[in-house]
């Protein structure tokens, strides 16, 4: 059973599971568990070296994920190449969410508001 690792900071909307089941033929998705989801939510900013603050995920990786599973990777720069080149190094494929942004202005009273719409289009995959 393929299986989609979710290492990122937000729910999936409906478009992208969707879209992981017809393109990557998902059939179940993996969220990281509150601690872990913790350690990838926050990565210090001040901190040279994170890789041994992502060891965690790391392990949570290498004891679970296997060869062709997807991981949809997004978050800290630094953190993301890290674990999308961990993702490749063990079989998967490491892929990350496209979006098209639409930008909405509301009249609020005397004012214009802008707000950005954020549309899921595609997953790509890290080279």
């Amino acid at each position: 059973m393929k299986r989609m690792y979710l290492i990122f900071s937000h729910k999936m909307t409906d478009l992208q599971v969707l879209d992981a089941k017809k393109s990557f033929g998902i059939k179940e998705f993996v969220y990281l568990n509150e601690e872990l989801q913790k350690v990838w939510s926050s990565v210090p900013p001040d901190m040279a070296d994170i890789k041994e603050y992502l060891e965690s995920i790391v392990k949570f990786l290498q004891e679970s994920l296997k060869g062709g599973d997807v991981a949809l990777v997004q978050g800290d720069f630094g953190a993301t190449c890290y674990i999308a080149k961990i993702v490749k190094e063990l079989g998967g494929v490491a892929v990350y969410a496209t979006t098209k942004r639409d930008v909405v202005e509301i009249k609020v009273g005397d004012k214009i508001e802008k707000k950005s719409v954020f549309e899921h289009v595609m997953f790509r995959n890290y080279f």
